[in-house]
């Protein structure tokens, strides 16, 4: 019997600035999850990739005077890189300039077209490079994008195709009574519900090729590109060899997709009547994860406090990171980064309580040449289901209480002080909590988990401490 599929996708970041902070948190949760169900035994495709169309960066590339193709190849590789610092288990990266991503937009365009929701027509309209969308006169604040406030918003008056956004009304708020938990947390579900109540309006789906030349071409109108968050989207699907593999396709779609709070309408609301405009199945849940601030501040290039994730590997580790992410920032909400409350918690939690417990364990399991195996032990359904609905940061608060425990029941039993019958038992014991304890680690912390399970198995030697401690 072939194993159960299971389908996990970031969003793909524009490729307009290096990786930060704020992806890696996206990245990682995902990730986390993709090794939870590939210990529970599921066929696991998990995509991301780069967005690598529009304004935006064809703008960028003409700033750095270099091809849009150049450019994008560039920090396309940027964002591969993110697989090895963050050690990362994605099988699929695909960019939306792969030849095969292109074709299979334009035939998503013409299911559309052909079932009747794309006409073209004049308009006029305010725009957010920043955003990459148009924006209607109640989603501005002082006239000015709330999240690019320092962006002036672009009038525009031309003619092109647009997507019947408001035919798909009823069909959305039927999704989501019928399965209440859509979209995660909650309080999204609740608000995409208002916002798709209030009335849809159709959207502009391409833009004038003259004009803005970097784009997938509409087929059957070489004067117009398809506008980026609609070729981009269907990067979902198109990396599941859409549409001419329909056995892989049907295989692992609809799939499960993570995404920041600034993609709520795109993801769970435009890209699903999508979907249904092209005949094909609704995703089955829409994750939608808070922004990192950092020290209280929202991160920007203008104010130099964006985090990047590679500098923190190279200054704290891999599993450092991903722990700090995984643990101090909520898994659903907002939350900040300070990279002195980053010391702070490598000390507290890696190296006093997670480090000195294995240590002083297998140290003095070590002396005593003790030998042990243990039996095979899967992750526990209870930490499954807080993985799987993103509860991440609160299973790791209370792994922490036991690995806080076992340092308590050391501290007082006192193995050393004990004669050895009493001695080797106690430690056998503990070295088995160690070894579970890096089991219910390993889709958090996959590299320490594993360097845990080899020091408290067989023949115990002593080994090098997990994480060194700081100087703050």
């Amino acid at each position: 019997m072939s194993p159960q599929k299971k389908y996990l996708t970031t969003t793909l970041p524009y490729v307009n600035a290096d990786p930060h902070i704020g992806f890696a948190l996206e990245i990682v949760q995902a990730d986390t999850l993709a090794r939870m169900w590939r210990q529970r035994g599921y066929d696991v495709v998990f995509n991301t990739g780069t967005d690598e169309h529009g304004q935006k960066i064809y703008q960028k590339a003409l700033e750095e005077k270099k091809s849009p193709q150049v450019y994008c190849d560039e920090y396309a590789a940027r964002f591969n890189d993110l697989k090895k610092a963050l050690n990362l288990s994605y099988t699929h990266f695909i960019r939306t300039t792969d030849a095969h991503h292109i074709a299979a937009a334009q035939e998503f365009w013409r299911r559309c077209d052909k079932n009747g929701y794309i006409y073209k027509k004049n308009y006029q309209t305010s725009y957010c490079v920043g955003c990459e969308l148009e924006k209607t006169d109640s989603e501005l604040v002082d006239g000015k994008c709330p999240l690019h406030p320092n962006k002036s918003l672009e009038k525009r008056d031309e003619e092109n195709y647009f997507f019947k956004f408001s035919a798909f009304q009823k069909p959305l708020l039927d999704l989501y009574e019928k399965q209440p938990d859509f979209v995660l947390p909650l309080s999204k579900m609740h608000e995409i519900r208002q916002f798709v109540a209030g009335g849809l309006q159709d959207f502009s789906i391409s833009r004038i090729k003259e004009k803005m030349p970097w784009g997938i071409e509409v087929p059957g109108d070489p004067t117009q590109v398809m506008y980026v968050w609609f070729d981009a989207l269907i990067n979902y699907i198109s990396t599941l060899g859409w549409p001419e593999d329909e056995k892989n396709f049907d295989a692992f779609w609809p799939g499960m997709q993570v995404a920041g709070k600034d993609n709520l309408r795109q993801q769970s609301a435009m890209w699903q009547a999508m979907l249904s405009a092209a005949g094909l199945p609704f995703s089955k849940q829409i994750v939608i994860h808070g922004f990192i601030t950092s020290a209280g501040q929202k991160m920007s290039k203008s104010l130099g406090n964006v985090v990047n994730p590679f500098d923190l590997v190279k200054k704290y580790g891999t599993d450092a990171v991903r722990y700090y992410i995984l643990r101090e920032i909520p898994t659903l909400d907002d939350g900040d980064f300070s990279e002195n409350r980053m010391r702070e918690l490598y000390n507290a939690d890696l190296a006093n309580e997670l480090g000195n417990s294995v240590s002083r364990i297998v140290t003095l399991a070590a002396k005593d040449a003790i030998d042990i195996t243990h039996e095979n032990i899967s992750l526990s359904e209870k930490d499954c289901v807080a993985i799987e609905t993103f509860q991440m940061s609160e299973l790791l608060a209370i792994i922490w209480e036991d690995i806080k425990k076992l340092n308590k029941e050391t501290n007082d039993f006192e193995p050393w002080s004990k004669p050895e019958k009493a001695r080797v038992a106690f430690l056998k014991k503990a070295l088995s909590i160690l070894y579970t304890t890096s089991v219910r680690l390993s889709p958090f912390l996959p590299e320490t988990s594993e360097k845990i399970q080899k020091a408290t198995t067989g023949t115990i030697q002593k080994i090098q401490p997990l994480f060194p401690r700081l100087s703050l």
